[in-house]
């Protein structure tokens, strides 16, 4: 992959990412593959709203999903998505990077 489509892929995947909602989603899958209606039941939103974001992480190659019988399941296709997560949230916590040059 050239530069310019590395750049313009991770522009999609950062967009995709930023926002409240689809991060939830993201470390909910983070846990577990689940269908449509856990997410809802945990985000506390409607169907539509969840499917919209689902449609955007999945445009996005954050996550796939299967159909089994009426549901559709979702799963996390890059777990190292929300381990970005984690050394944001160590980083702010700790005030130490995580990873990287330290120098």
């Amino acid at each position: 992959m050239e530069r310019d489509e590395r750049l313009e892929y991770m522009t999609t995947v950062l967009k995709a990412l930023a926002h409240p909602t689809r991060l939830l989603i993201v470390e909910e899958l983070a846990e577990s593959e689940q269908c449509v209606q856990e997410l809802q039941s945990k985000i506390d939103a409607n169907m539509s709203t969840v499917s919209k974001h689902l449609k955007i992480l999945k445009d996005a190659g954050i996550v796939d999903s299967r159909k089994e019988l009426n549901q559709v399941y979702y799963r996390l296709i890059y777990h190292c998505v929300h381990n970005i997560f984690n050394c944001i949230i160590n980083a702010k916590e700790n005030k130490t990077p995580c990873g990287g040059n330290n120098e």
